[in-house]
Protein backbone atom coordinates (compact mmCIF):
# COMPACT_ATOMS: atom_id res chain seq x y z
CA UNK A 1 0.00 0.00 0.00
CA UNK A 2 1.53 3.66 -0.47
CA UNK A 3 2.12 5.92 1.86
CA UNK A 4 1.22 9.49 1.16
CA UNK A 5 3.64 12.19 3.19
CA UNK A 6 2.61 15.74 3.09
CA UNK A 7 4.84 18.57 4.58
CA UNK A 8 6.36 21.85 3.28
CA UNK A 9 9.67 20.80 4.98
CA UNK A 10 11.71 19.03 2.32
CA UNK A 11 14.24 17.12 5.43
CA UNK A 12 11.02 16.49 7.23
CA UNK A 13 9.25 14.39 4.33
CA UNK A 14 12.29 13.13 2.75
CA UNK A 15 13.25 12.01 6.33
CA UNK A 16 9.91 10.13 6.83
CA UNK A 17 10.01 8.84 3.21
CA UNK A 18 13.22 7.15 3.84
CA UNK A 19 12.76 5.30 6.95
CA UNK A 20 9.14 4.35 5.65
CA UNK A 21 11.09 2.72 2.40
CA UNK A 22 13.85 1.18 4.39
CA UNK A 23 10.42 -0.60 6.47
CA UNK A 24 8.67 -1.86 3.10
CA UNK A 25 6.38 0.30 2.28
CA UNK A 26 5.78 2.55 -1.14
CA UNK A 27 5.75 6.20 -0.44
CA UNK A 28 4.81 9.47 -2.23
CA UNK A 29 5.85 12.58 -0.76
CA UNK A 30 3.76 16.61 -1.53
CA UNK A 31 4.93 19.57 -0.70
CA UNK A 32 1.72 21.34 0.28
CA UNK A 33 -2.02 19.76 0.76
CA UNK A 34 -3.08 21.05 -2.61
CA UNK A 35 -0.50 18.93 -4.29
CA UNK A 36 -1.94 15.90 -2.13
CA UNK A 37 -5.40 16.64 -2.86
CA UNK A 38 -4.68 16.11 -7.15
CA UNK A 39 -3.91 12.36 -5.88
CA UNK A 40 -5.40 11.44 -2.56
CA UNK A 41 -8.79 10.82 -3.03
CA UNK A 42 -11.41 8.15 -2.53
CA UNK A 43 -10.70 4.24 -2.23
CA UNK A 44 -6.79 6.15 -2.58
CA UNK A 45 -4.89 2.63 -1.51
CA UNK A 46 -3.03 3.46 1.13
CA UNK A 47 -2.38 5.92 3.87
CA UNK A 48 -1.77 9.47 4.56
CA UNK A 49 0.80 11.29 6.86
CA UNK A 50 0.58 14.97 6.92
CA UNK A 51 2.14 17.71 9.16
CA UNK A 52 -0.42 19.72 10.93
CA UNK A 53 1.20 23.15 10.56
CA UNK A 54 1.57 24.46 6.74
CA UNK A 55 1.40 27.34 4.80
CA UNK A 56 -1.60 27.43 3.06
CA UNK A 57 -4.39 24.73 2.99
CA UNK A 58 -3.33 23.48 6.97
CA UNK A 59 -3.05 20.11 8.32
CA UNK A 60 -6.93 20.15 10.00
CA UNK A 61 -8.06 21.97 6.36
CA UNK A 62 -6.54 19.08 5.04
CA UNK A 63 -7.97 16.31 7.74
CA UNK A 64 -11.51 17.82 7.19
CA UNK A 65 -11.56 17.81 3.35
CA UNK A 66 -10.11 14.17 3.33
CA UNK A 67 -12.87 13.16 5.43
CA UNK A 68 -15.01 14.55 2.97
CA UNK A 69 -13.57 12.71 0.47
CA UNK A 70 -13.61 9.45 1.84
CA UNK A 71 -14.12 9.37 6.24
CA UNK A 72 -12.65 5.99 6.33
CA UNK A 73 -9.02 7.13 4.66
CA UNK A 74 -6.38 7.00 7.78
CA UNK A 75 -4.60 10.00 8.52
CA UNK A 76 -2.05 9.79 11.07
CA UNK A 77 -0.99 13.90 11.94
CA UNK A 78 2.10 14.93 12.93
CA UNK A 79 1.78 17.55 15.62
CA UNK A 80 4.82 20.07 16.87
CA UNK A 81 5.28 20.12 20.54
CA UNK A 82 2.82 21.37 22.86
CA UNK A 83 0.06 21.61 20.43
CA UNK A 84 -1.95 17.98 21.86
CA UNK A 85 -5.31 19.74 22.00
CA UNK A 86 -4.66 21.06 18.55
CA UNK A 87 -3.79 16.68 18.15
CA UNK A 88 -7.52 15.85 19.86
CA UNK A 89 -9.05 18.10 17.71
CA UNK A 90 -7.62 16.19 15.04
CA UNK A 91 -8.96 12.81 16.37
CA UNK A 92 -12.38 14.35 16.95
CA UNK A 93 -12.52 15.44 13.46
CA UNK A 94 -11.46 12.05 12.14
CA UNK A 95 -7.61 11.27 12.39
CA UNK A 96 -6.11 7.85 12.56
CA UNK A 97 -3.84 8.76 15.35
CA UNK A 98 -1.10 11.43 15.78
CA UNK A 99 2.45 11.50 16.24
CA UNK A 100 4.23 14.49 18.46
CA UNK A 101 7.24 16.03 17.61
CA UNK A 102 10.19 14.99 18.54
CA UNK A 103 8.96 11.07 17.38
CA UNK A 104 10.23 7.91 17.75
CA UNK A 105 10.51 6.49 14.12
CA UNK A 106 9.69 2.74 15.48
CA UNK A 107 6.17 4.17 16.92
CA UNK A 108 5.66 5.95 13.15
CA UNK A 109 6.56 2.75 11.48
CA UNK A 110 4.01 0.89 14.15
CA UNK A 111 0.97 3.57 13.38
CA UNK A 112 1.91 3.16 9.89
CA UNK A 113 1.59 -0.95 10.13
CA UNK A 114 -2.20 -0.45 11.87
CA UNK A 115 -3.60 2.24 9.41
CA UNK A 116 -2.17 -0.02 6.41
CA UNK A 117 -4.30 -3.03 7.91
CA UNK A 118 -7.01 -0.56 8.45
CA UNK A 119 -6.84 0.18 4.90
CA UNK A 120 -6.85 -2.87 3.48
CA UNK A 121 -9.65 -3.87 5.41
CA UNK A 122 -12.05 -1.12 4.42
CA UNK A 123 -10.61 -1.40 0.44
CA UNK A 124 -11.12 -4.83 0.72
CA UNK A 125 -14.79 -4.73 1.86
CA UNK A 126 -15.68 -1.95 -0.70
CA UNK A 127 -14.42 -4.03 -3.46
CA UNK A 128 -16.57 -7.00 -2.45
CA UNK A 129 -19.52 -4.86 -1.63
CA UNK A 130 -19.28 -4.12 -5.40
CA UNK A 131 -18.29 -7.54 -6.54
CA UNK A 132 -21.80 -8.00 -4.77
CA UNK A 133 -24.04 -5.27 -6.63
CA UNK A 134 -22.28 -6.18 -9.84
CA UNK A 135 -24.18 -8.74 -11.56
CA UNK A 136 -22.24 -9.21 -14.38
CA UNK A 137 -19.19 -9.83 -12.16
CA UNK A 138 -20.99 -12.07 -9.74
CA UNK A 139 -22.73 -14.07 -12.35
CA UNK A 140 -19.44 -15.02 -13.81
CA UNK A 141 -18.68 -16.52 -10.32
CA UNK A 142 -21.47 -19.34 -11.06
CA UNK A 143 -19.24 -21.17 -13.65
CA UNK A 144 -20.09 -24.38 -15.82
CA UNK A 145 -21.06 -25.12 -18.78
CA UNK A 146 -23.75 -28.33 -18.38
CA UNK A 147 -27.38 -27.52 -19.03
CA UNK A 148 -28.69 -27.61 -15.41
CA UNK A 149 -26.04 -24.47 -14.79
CA UNK A 150 -26.93 -22.68 -18.35
CA UNK A 151 -30.62 -22.99 -17.06
CA UNK A 152 -29.97 -21.54 -13.37
CA UNK A 153 -28.71 -18.86 -14.73
CA UNK A 154 -30.94 -18.24 -17.16
CA UNK A 155 -33.78 -17.98 -14.55
CA UNK A 156 -31.89 -16.13 -12.09
CA UNK A 157 -32.06 -13.30 -14.79
CA UNK A 158 -35.40 -13.54 -15.74
CA UNK A 159 -36.46 -14.14 -11.78
CA UNK A 160 -34.01 -11.20 -10.79
CA UNK A 161 -35.95 -8.75 -12.89
CA UNK A 162 -38.95 -9.52 -11.45
CA UNK A 163 -40.57 -7.75 -8.30
CA UNK A 164 -41.65 -11.19 -6.66
CA UNK A 165 -40.82 -12.59 -3.56
CA UNK A 166 -38.21 -15.83 -4.34
CA UNK A 167 -37.70 -18.83 -2.66
CA UNK A 168 -34.36 -21.18 -3.43
CA UNK A 169 -33.80 -24.10 -2.31
CA UNK A 170 -31.10 -27.06 -2.91
CA UNK A 171 -28.85 -29.50 -0.97
CA UNK A 172 -26.03 -27.89 1.14
CA UNK A 173 -22.98 -26.21 -0.50
CA UNK A 174 -24.60 -25.86 -3.73
CA UNK A 175 -24.44 -21.93 -3.53
CA UNK A 176 -27.59 -20.77 -2.38
CA UNK A 177 -26.66 -17.43 -0.71
CA UNK A 178 -24.39 -16.65 -4.24
CA UNK A 179 -27.37 -16.93 -5.96
CA UNK A 180 -29.43 -14.94 -3.42
CA UNK A 181 -26.94 -12.09 -4.14
CA UNK A 182 -27.15 -12.55 -8.11
CA UNK A 183 -30.62 -12.00 -8.09
CA UNK A 184 -30.31 -9.06 -6.32
CA UNK A 185 -27.49 -7.61 -8.33
CA UNK A 186 -29.32 -8.22 -11.78
CA UNK A 187 -32.31 -6.84 -10.30
CA UNK A 188 -33.88 -3.37 -10.03
CA UNK A 189 -32.53 -3.27 -6.68
CA UNK A 190 -29.10 -4.05 -7.18
CA UNK A 191 -27.73 -0.39 -5.91
CA UNK A 192 -30.27 -0.65 -2.51
CA UNK A 193 -29.43 -3.01 0.53
CA UNK A 194 -28.83 -6.58 0.69
CA UNK A 195 -29.33 -7.83 3.81
CA UNK A 196 -29.00 -11.50 5.59
CA UNK A 197 -30.36 -13.38 8.42
CA UNK A 198 -29.77 -17.13 9.40
CA UNK A 199 -33.22 -18.12 10.96
CA UNK A 200 -31.83 -21.09 12.70
CA UNK A 201 -28.83 -18.63 14.53
CA UNK A 202 -31.11 -17.04 17.54
CA UNK A 203 -34.24 -18.53 19.57
CA UNK A 204 -37.64 -17.12 18.86
CA UNK A 205 -37.53 -13.99 21.17
CA UNK A 206 -34.03 -12.67 20.14
CA UNK A 207 -35.28 -13.77 16.12
CA UNK A 208 -38.41 -11.69 16.39
CA UNK A 209 -36.48 -8.26 17.61
CA UNK A 210 -33.81 -8.92 14.98
CA UNK A 211 -36.61 -8.86 12.13
CA UNK A 212 -39.27 -6.82 13.35
CA UNK A 213 -37.35 -4.92 16.30
CA UNK A 214 -37.52 -2.96 18.60
CA UNK A 215 -33.68 -3.35 18.85
CA UNK A 216 -31.61 -1.31 21.76
CA UNK A 217 -29.53 1.05 21.20
CA UNK A 218 -30.60 2.43 18.02
CA UNK A 219 -29.74 -0.25 15.84
CA UNK A 220 -32.69 -1.24 12.65
CA UNK A 221 -34.51 -4.44 12.56
CA UNK A 222 -34.20 -6.11 9.29
CA UNK A 223 -37.50 -5.24 8.12
CA UNK A 224 -36.49 -1.71 8.37
CA UNK A 225 -32.61 -2.03 7.32
CA UNK A 226 -33.30 -3.74 4.60
CA UNK A 227 -36.45 -1.32 3.41
CA UNK A 228 -36.46 -0.80 -0.75
CA UNK A 229 -34.01 -3.27 -1.02
CA UNK A 230 -33.36 -7.23 -0.81
CA UNK A 231 -33.80 -8.97 2.63
CA UNK A 232 -32.80 -12.47 2.34
CA UNK A 233 -33.49 -15.06 5.47
CA UNK A 234 -31.91 -18.36 5.28
CA UNK A 235 -32.81 -21.72 6.77
CA UNK A 236 -36.33 -20.37 6.56
CA UNK A 237 -37.37 -23.69 7.82
CA UNK A 238 -36.62 -23.15 11.39
CA UNK A 239 -38.67 -19.54 11.43
CA UNK A 240 -41.22 -20.08 14.04
CA UNK A 241 -44.62 -20.59 13.32
CA UNK A 242 -45.50 -17.52 15.32
CA UNK A 243 -42.94 -15.46 13.70
CA UNK A 244 -43.58 -17.12 10.06
CA UNK A 245 -47.60 -15.23 10.59
CA UNK A 246 -45.50 -11.36 11.37
CA UNK A 247 -43.39 -12.34 8.55
CA UNK A 248 -46.60 -13.14 6.19
CA UNK A 249 -48.77 -9.92 7.21
CA UNK A 250 -45.54 -7.73 6.78
CA UNK A 251 -45.73 -8.94 3.14
CA UNK A 252 -49.16 -8.23 2.52
CA UNK A 253 -49.03 -5.37 4.31
CA UNK A 254 -46.24 -3.78 1.75
CA UNK A 255 -48.73 -4.58 -1.19
CA UNK A 256 -47.75 -5.28 -4.82
CA UNK A 257 -45.19 -4.44 -6.11
CA UNK A 258 -43.31 -4.94 -2.87
CA UNK A 259 -40.76 -1.96 -1.38
CA UNK A 260 -38.50 -5.13 -0.24
CA UNK A 261 -37.80 -7.52 -2.18
CA UNK A 262 -37.86 -11.20 0.60
CA UNK A 263 -35.90 -13.96 -0.63
CA UNK A 264 -36.40 -16.99 1.96
CA UNK A 265 -33.27 -19.78 1.43
CA UNK A 266 -34.68 -23.56 2.47
CA UNK A 267 -31.54 -25.78 4.20
CA UNK A 268 -34.17 -28.72 5.11
CA UNK A 269 -31.87 -31.20 5.18
CA UNK A 270 -34.60 -34.11 6.58
CA UNK A 271 -34.73 -36.88 3.97
CA UNK A 272 -38.26 -36.73 2.79
CA UNK A 273 -39.58 -33.59 3.86
CA UNK A 274 -39.53 -30.29 2.01
CA UNK A 275 -40.15 -26.29 3.15
CA UNK A 276 -43.86 -27.03 1.81
CA UNK A 277 -44.02 -29.17 4.82
CA UNK A 278 -42.77 -26.75 7.70
CA UNK A 279 -44.16 -23.56 6.10
CA UNK A 280 -47.79 -22.40 6.98
CA UNK A 281 -49.16 -22.88 3.48
CA UNK A 282 -50.23 -19.43 2.86
CA UNK A 283 -46.02 -18.05 3.63
CA UNK A 284 -45.07 -20.80 1.69
CA UNK A 285 -46.69 -20.02 -1.69
CA UNK A 286 -46.00 -16.03 -1.32
CA UNK A 287 -42.75 -17.13 -0.86
CA UNK A 288 -42.61 -19.92 -3.59
CA UNK A 289 -44.23 -18.17 -6.39
CA UNK A 290 -40.53 -17.66 -7.50
CA UNK A 291 -38.76 -20.83 -6.56
CA UNK A 292 -35.02 -21.76 -8.09
CA UNK A 293 -33.73 -25.03 -6.85
CA UNK A 294 -29.91 -25.35 -7.24
CA UNK A 295 -28.68 -28.56 -8.70
CA UNK A 296 -26.57 -31.14 -6.55
CA UNK A 297 -22.96 -31.70 -8.06
CA UNK A 298 -23.37 -34.87 -8.96
CA UNK A 299 -25.60 -33.77 -12.26
CA UNK A 300 -23.13 -31.17 -13.49
CA UNK A 301 -21.40 -33.68 -15.49
CA UNK A 302 -18.20 -32.06 -16.72
CA UNK A 303 -18.72 -28.96 -14.28
CA UNK A 304 -16.74 -30.57 -11.89
CA UNK A 305 -13.49 -31.55 -13.98
CA UNK A 306 -13.52 -28.07 -14.82
CA UNK A 307 -14.26 -26.62 -11.42
CA UNK A 308 -11.77 -29.00 -9.79
CA UNK A 309 -9.01 -27.68 -11.65
CA UNK A 310 -9.65 -24.02 -11.26
CA UNK A 311 -9.96 -24.94 -8.15
CA UNK A 312 -6.44 -26.69 -8.31
CA UNK A 313 -4.87 -23.75 -9.91
CA UNK A 314 -5.77 -21.14 -7.16
CA UNK A 315 -5.01 -23.38 -4.28
CA UNK A 316 -1.62 -23.97 -6.40
CA UNK A 317 -0.71 -20.55 -6.67
CA UNK A 318 -1.67 -19.69 -2.44
CA UNK A 319 0.89 -22.78 -1.73
CA UNK A 320 3.63 -21.96 -4.28
CA UNK A 321 3.28 -25.42 -5.92
CA UNK A 322 2.55 -26.96 -8.84
CA UNK A 323 -1.73 -28.05 -9.01
CA UNK A 324 -1.96 -32.17 -9.18
CA UNK A 325 -2.48 -33.66 -12.85
CA UNK A 326 -5.62 -35.87 -12.83
CA UNK A 327 -5.74 -39.03 -15.13
CA UNK A 328 -8.43 -40.63 -16.59
CA UNK A 329 -9.12 -42.58 -13.82
CA UNK A 330 -9.01 -40.47 -11.42
CA UNK A 331 -11.70 -37.78 -13.73
CA UNK A 332 -13.63 -40.64 -13.79
CA UNK A 333 -13.32 -41.27 -10.09
CA UNK A 334 -14.49 -37.11 -9.87
CA UNK A 335 -17.31 -37.64 -12.13
CA UNK A 336 -18.91 -40.40 -10.58
CA UNK A 337 -18.26 -39.45 -6.90
CA UNK A 338 -21.63 -38.61 -4.97
CA UNK A 339 -20.64 -35.46 -3.46
CA UNK A 340 -23.14 -34.98 -0.43
CA UNK A 341 -21.28 -31.73 0.36
CA UNK A 342 -21.50 -30.47 -3.07
CA UNK A 343 -18.90 -27.28 -3.69
CA UNK A 344 -17.60 -26.87 -0.18
CA UNK A 345 -16.92 -30.64 -0.43
CA UNK A 346 -14.89 -30.11 -3.85
CA UNK A 347 -13.05 -26.80 -2.32
CA UNK A 348 -12.11 -28.91 0.27
CA UNK A 349 -10.75 -32.08 -1.51
CA UNK A 350 -9.55 -29.32 -4.70
CA UNK A 351 -7.07 -28.25 -1.20
CA UNK A 352 -5.91 -31.33 -0.30
CA UNK A 353 -5.32 -32.47 -3.58
CA UNK A 354 -2.66 -29.66 -3.41
CA UNK A 355 -1.15 -30.01 -0.47
CA UNK A 356 -1.05 -33.93 -1.43
CA UNK A 357 0.67 -32.97 -4.80
CA UNK A 358 3.46 -30.46 -2.63
CA UNK A 359 4.18 -33.54 -0.61
CA UNK A 360 4.86 -35.70 -3.13
CA UNK A 361 2.50 -38.30 -2.12
CA UNK A 362 -1.26 -39.72 -2.22
CA UNK A 363 -3.81 -39.14 -5.00
CA UNK A 364 -7.01 -37.68 -5.48
CA UNK A 365 -8.55 -41.24 -5.48
CA UNK A 366 -7.36 -41.59 -1.93
CA UNK A 367 -8.92 -38.97 -1.04
CA UNK A 368 -12.70 -39.44 -2.31
CA UNK A 369 -11.72 -42.88 -0.45
CA UNK A 370 -10.78 -41.46 2.54
CA UNK A 371 -14.32 -39.40 2.86
CA UNK A 372 -16.09 -42.27 1.44
CA UNK A 373 -16.72 -40.10 -1.50
CA UNK A 374 -16.17 -43.24 -3.80
CA UNK A 375 -16.62 -46.82 -2.52
CA UNK A 376 -18.42 -49.82 -3.96
CA UNK A 377 -20.98 -48.39 -1.14
CA UNK A 378 -21.18 -44.92 -2.14
CA UNK A 379 -20.63 -45.07 -5.52
CA UNK A 380 -23.26 -43.31 -7.78
CA UNK A 381 -25.69 -45.17 -9.40
CA UNK A 382 -26.54 -42.90 -12.15
CA UNK A 383 -24.15 -44.78 -14.85
CA UNK A 384 -23.34 -42.83 -17.69
CA UNK A 385 -21.78 -43.66 -21.27
CA UNK A 386 -18.05 -44.32 -21.47
CA UNK A 387 -18.67 -41.89 -23.98
CA UNK A 388 -19.52 -38.55 -21.66
CA UNK A 389 -16.65 -39.86 -19.57
CA UNK A 390 -14.32 -40.13 -22.39
CA UNK A 391 -14.86 -36.32 -23.89
CA UNK A 392 -15.29 -34.87 -20.19
CA UNK A 393 -11.73 -36.10 -19.39
CA UNK A 394 -10.57 -35.04 -23.61
CA UNK A 395 -12.24 -31.32 -22.85
CA UNK A 396 -10.58 -31.57 -18.96
CA UNK A 397 -7.13 -31.86 -20.97
CA UNK A 398 -7.06 -29.27 -23.71
CA UNK A 399 -9.23 -26.75 -21.11
CA UNK A 400 -5.69 -27.40 -18.80
CA UNK A 401 -3.43 -27.58 -21.31
CA UNK A 402 -4.40 -23.86 -23.28
CA UNK A 403 -4.90 -22.28 -19.93
CA UNK A 404 -1.04 -23.57 -18.77
CA UNK A 405 0.04 -22.44 -22.43
CA UNK A 406 -1.68 -19.56 -22.13
CA UNK A 407 -3.21 -19.90 -24.95
CA UNK A 408 -0.61 -21.02 -27.67
CA UNK A 409 -1.93 -23.05 -30.14
CA UNK A 410 1.38 -24.01 -31.07
CA UNK A 411 2.89 -25.28 -27.47
CA UNK A 412 -0.58 -27.02 -26.99
CA UNK A 413 -0.63 -28.50 -30.55
CA UNK A 414 2.94 -29.71 -29.45
CA UNK A 415 2.37 -31.28 -26.59
CA UNK A 416 -0.51 -33.27 -27.19
CA UNK A 417 0.32 -34.20 -30.65
CA UNK A 418 -2.18 -32.81 -32.02
CA UNK A 419 -2.39 -31.40 -35.61
CA UNK A 420 -4.01 -27.95 -36.60
CA UNK A 421 -7.35 -28.83 -37.32
CA UNK A 422 -7.97 -31.32 -34.73
CA UNK A 423 -7.45 -29.24 -32.07
CA UNK A 424 -9.77 -26.11 -33.78
CA UNK A 425 -12.37 -29.36 -34.18
CA UNK A 426 -12.08 -30.68 -30.38
CA UNK A 427 -11.99 -26.72 -29.46
CA UNK A 428 -15.32 -25.66 -30.75
CA UNK A 429 -16.58 -29.28 -29.95
CA UNK A 430 -16.70 -28.48 -26.04
CA UNK A 431 -17.04 -24.70 -26.88
CA UNK A 432 -13.60 -23.68 -26.06
CA UNK A 433 -12.05 -19.92 -27.20
CA UNK A 434 -8.85 -19.00 -27.78
CA UNK A 435 -9.07 -15.22 -26.23
CA UNK A 436 -10.01 -16.74 -22.97
CA UNK A 437 -6.38 -18.16 -21.95
CA UNK A 438 -4.87 -15.03 -23.81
Amino acid sequence: MKIAIVDDEKDMRQSISQWLALSGFETETFASAEDALQSVGADYPGVVVSDIKMPGMDGMQFLKKLMSVDSALPVVMITGHGDVPMAVEAMRVGAFDFLEKPFNPDRMTELVKRATTSRRLTLDNRALRRELSDGTTIMKKLVGTSPVMERLREDILDLGQADGHVLIDGETGTGKTLVAHALHAVGAKAGKKFVCLSCAAYDEETLAKRIFGPIDGGVQPLTEEARGGTMVLENIEALPQTLQARLLTWINDQGTPAETRVIAISNLQERGKTCEDVLRPDLFYRLAAMKITLPPLRQRGEDILMLFTRLGEQFAEEYGCDAPQVSAQEAAQLLQAPWPGNIRQLINVSERAVLQNRRGSGSIASLLMAEDEVSEASMTTEGKPLKEYVEAFERMLVDNTMRRHKGSIVAVMEELSLPRRTLNEKMAKYGLQRSDYL
